[in-house]
């Protein structure tokens, strides 16, 4: 089995060599730091309006080499933190409109990789969600529920036989799905957006490395940047950039990959819709069917390490594998005895809320787009071409949506981050252990682990 090595992903197409790094002072229209899906999405859509703006970006390893290039491959709907948040503080048709713009970019990341001739393995099978503990199920319907207060959400609720029918998970108790979701091979998706964006006349500096940002300027050990607009698109990376560490916390998320499946085990597992799969668990796992027929199944790990490190290259522990292979063999017990191809982990960007953001100060130039808490895939989309109309000073629907400007205060300083990430995901283990066992209702440690992390807002 191979670990790390960035990921699955970029394993199985291969690696790219490094495009050339910064090697002198620069003058730019536009500088974006961070070459992963926010930073392309920002300039393929910046350099379409205005083919004139000259934008470089600066990436410290090689374009989609974080969260971009590793994560599980679901383009969804989902607004990152949950629509109950923005109908306090904006109302509910402002809630309602961003679900319905997460809606459309769904399709419009789809047409747009088609128009582009991005061969991303992209099939829209929808979300199916699956109960299997009383307590799970309880949540679900819960959930089903308050979804269904919200034109856009489009939910639906489905039987145990229905869920099992769409994909046989051991146990299924009930479930649901929504039709606004699609697999993705996320490496292709890196790969052709930065092919696609060089090709507009973007600069592409790799290998370079920004320490530090300020109006107008950023900083590289090879050289400094001059723009009229500085955007930062580093997510899970940004606690490495100076006066951010308590920005965003770098949270793991990890994922295994099997040997392809025979046709006899898929046609026990069914899955022939190719939906993205999750659960309700507290420390929830995420899969998807590949294009070449192996199941790539995620959940957290390590989920933090002390003072915001970052992995190396996709490196994971292994306990980590025996936990999420326990995890696919309970899911799927015909698989018990599979072979495991690959572990990796990749870095997504937790906000003390757990509520995404895209801003941008006109007065500065700085702008930024993050804190997707794992729903990157489409909410990067949507960002780039927000920033796209906030740069441009244009007044739109996308620069009014709710989470436009959003601010929330910072991570407690170390050791308070590491002790309470290991007590937050220690307290949602043993919730999920209890449940499973039979508690019927959703455990108090869940309950207060969601009140400490900032989660409540979610469920």
């Amino acid at each position: 089995m191979i670990n790390g090595n960035v990921s699955h992903w970029w394993t199985q197409i291969g690696i790219p060599s490094p495009r050339r790094p910064l090697d002198e002072d620069i003058n730019v229209d536009i500088a974006i730091v961070g070459g992963g899906y926010t930073g392309m999405w920002t300039a393929y859509y910046l350099k379409k309006a205005r083919p004139e703006l000259s934008i470089a970006i600066l990436e410290a390893r090689f374009c989609g080499f974080g969260a971009s290039g590793r994560n599980g491959g679901w383009l969804t709907n989902t607004v990152t933190g949950g629509l109950s948040q923005y109908e306090k503080t904006h109302g509910h048709a402002a809630g309602e409109r961003f679900q319905l713009a997460m809606n459309a970019t769904i399709d419009e990341v789809i047409a747009v990789a088609e128009g582009e001739g991005i061969d991303a393995d992209i099939v829209k099978g929808g979300n199916l969600e699956v109960a299997y503990a009383p307590a799970q199920l309880a949540r679900l319907e819960a959930s089903f529920k308050a979804a269904s207060e919200w034109r856009g959400t489009d939910w639906e609720l489905l039987s145990s036989e229905e869920a099992r029918a769409r994909v046989n998970v051991a146990g299924t108790l009930g479930g649901m799905w929504h039709p606004h979701a699609a697999r993705i091979h996320p490496a292709k998706l890196a790969a052709g957006l930065s092919r696609v964006v060089e090709g507009l006349g973007v600069e592409i500096y790799e290998q370079t490395k920004v320490s530090e940002i300020s109006p107008h300027e950023a900083i590289t050990e090879r050289g400094t940047v001059t723009a009229s607009s500085i955007i930062r698109a580093t997510e899970g990376f940004t606690a490495g950039i100076r006066g951010l560490h308590r920005e965003w916390l770098p949270m793991n998320s990890s994922l295994i990959v099997t040997e392809p499946l025979s046709d006899a085990q898929w046609e026990v597992l069914r899955w022939q819709g190719n939906e993205v799969l999750g659960d309700l668990a507290h420390v929830y796992m995420y899969a998807q069917r590949t294009a070449d027929g192996r199941i790539a199944f995620g959940g957290r790990g390590v989920p933090y390490r002390w003072n915001s490190q970052t992995d190396l290259d996709g490196y994971t522990q292994a306990i980590t594998a025996r936990t999420l292979h326990d995890l696919l063999i309970r899911f799927f017990p015909i698989l018990h005895g599979i072979d495991l191809d690959h572990l990796w982990s990749g870095t997504l960007g937790v906000p003390r809320d757990w509520a995404s953001t895209v801003d941008y100060d006109r007065s500065t130039g700085l702008g930024h787009a993050g804190g997707y808490v794992g729903t990157g895939v489409s909410n990067t989309n949507l960002a780039g071409r927000t920033l796209r109309d906030l740069i441009l000073g244009e007044d739109t629907e996308l620069t009014n949506l709710p989470w436009v400007g959003h601010k929330v205060r910072k991570w407690e300083p170390e050791p308070l981050r590491w002790l309470a990430t290991r007590v937050i995901y220690g307290a949602y283990g043993t919730a999920d252990n209890l449940e499973f066992q039979g508690k019927s209702s959703t455990s108090k440690l869940a309950t207060l682990a969601d009140i400490v992390s900032g989660r409540i807002h979610q469920h």
